[in-house]
């Protein structure tokens, strides 16, 4: 369940991050002006609809973090959506435990509760 009071600080966080006034973010996100200000009072609760564009408009904004103050914001964008991430290795890494034992997997678990998984080639 989204807490509503968090998701307009959130929201209220992005306007300011980009500069913009809430009808300006209105007009950015393609919806009317009065359903933002509807918004940020804590009159209506935020339809799907409306985070999606949200999300979809703002590439920084994370849908997680939006909807739930999970990960971070903003996001950093490094890689196009079609680019897997894949680890630069330059050398053959072997397990700390023992040289005779390839690793299969790198985990990397972020502060934020989220994590990446690696599969060295």
């Amino acid at each position: 369940m989204v807490n509503t009071e968090k998701f307009i600080e959130r929201l209220e966080k992005i306007l300011k991050f980009y500069g913009l006034s809430a009808s300006a973010f209105a007009d950015k996100v393609k919806v009317q002006r009065s359903s933002i200000s509807h918004l940020l009072t804590g009159r209506n609760k935020p339809s799907l609809d409306f985070v999606l564009k949200v999300v979809a408009t703002f590439q920084e904004v994370n849908l997680y973090w939006l909807l739930l103050g999970q990960n971070t914001f903003p996001t950093v964008i490094e890689k196009s959506p079609s680019t897997p991430i894949t680890p630069k290795i330059k050398k053959k890494i072997s397990s700390p435990v023992s040289d005779s034992k390839p690793i299969d997997k790198i985990v990397i678990f972020y502060t934020d509760n989220s994590f990446e998984s690696f599969t060295p080639k």
